[in-house]
């Protein structure tokens, strides 16, 4: 596994009309249909961009261990950027986590001050590379039965071994801190963190409910993207993007060509030129055997 250091995406490069190369694709509400399953004509349309030629990126705000939605319909299709950029999974090797991006624990710790003081009665997650542990607070994860439940400021300690716990999870790179308050608009949530607290961490948010989504500073699903693209010599304009949720800006702005899903939030339907059907109705599918047709 490799820790790499936060870093910016690169600046929007200009557009053209070539033929994708790479195509970066959301989950939950994008490539997904509300069931969480996928359907026979996506996972064809996915196959037959590869034997075209054209990579295939699931890019999602989902932990390694919940990708098995699409684990068993990935071709060549191996890698995945999860945890909205913070870790690069291969699903041919057992989910494993081959990159992170973590969030430093000093900056996690201050984000939990800031946000506690900004907004009575939030409560948080951490989410490492071994799993998730969270507050009693928090909305309980019932797909993650081995949770070490405790405040936010122990989850974040480099010394758990007063727990009465198994908290062998303490040299685990963090990933995303997630904040939840029962009560806030979400979108007015998202504002407020990143006012209280936006020097040291991204705040996005894909959940329905006011559940933020925190990053280390630069992480995003843009510029992991980005990074893997430089990787194979895939520039920005041979990328066509798929999302529908605040945490897919940043990705959608990036990309040569982006699409936002009928069912797409508000401020992804104003950001995006092209729009496509919705997840239910395989909007992904649709426009991938367009390109393919042309």
């Amino acid at each position: 596994m490799v820790i790499v250091t936060a870093t910016e995406p690169p600046a929007s490069r200009s557009r053209s009309r070539r033929r994708p190369r790479l195509i970066a694709t959301d989950l939950d509400g994008t490539l997904l249909h509300d069931d969480k399953s996928v359907s026979d004509r996506t996972v064809a349309a996915l196959a037959a961009a590869e034997v075209a030629g054209i990579e295939v990126f699931f890019v999602t705000g989902r932990p390694a261990r919940w990708m098995g939605v699409v684990s068993e319909h990935v071709h060549g299709h191996g890698l995945a950027i999860c945890a909205n950029g913070a870790a690069v999974v291969d699903l041919h090797r057992g989910r494993r986590v081959v990159r992170v991006r973590e969030l430093p624990r000093r900056d996690a710790l201050e984000v939990v001050r800031a946000l506690r003081e900004a907004a009575p009665g939030v409560s948080f997650a951490v989410e490492r590379t071994g799993g998730i542990h969270y507050e009693a607070a928090y909305p309980p994860f019932y797909l993650d039965p081995g949770a070490v439940v405790a405040p936010a400021e122990k989850l974040l300690s480099d010394d758990l071994d007063d727990m009465d716990e198994s908290a062998d999870f303490a040299a685990q790179p963090v990933l995303k801190l997630l904040a939840h308050h029962p009560e806030m608009d979400p979108d007015a949530f998202l504002r407020l963190g990143r006012e209280v607290a936006g020097t040291h961490a991204e705040f996005t948010r894909s959940s329905p409910s006011a559940l933020l989504e925190i990053s280390g500073p630069g992480v995003s699903k843009a510029s992991t993207l980005a990074r893997c693209c430089d990787e194979r010599g895939i520039s920005a304009d041979e990328v066509v993007a798929f999302g529908d949720m605040p945490n897919d800006l940043e990705m959608l702005g990036w990309a040569g060509t982006s699409y936002a899903m009928a069912n797409a939030h508000p401020a992804v339907l104003a950001s995006t030129t092209h729009r496509t059907s919705s997840n239910e109705d395989d909007g992904v599918a649709e426009v991938v055997e367009r390109l393919l047709a042309s």
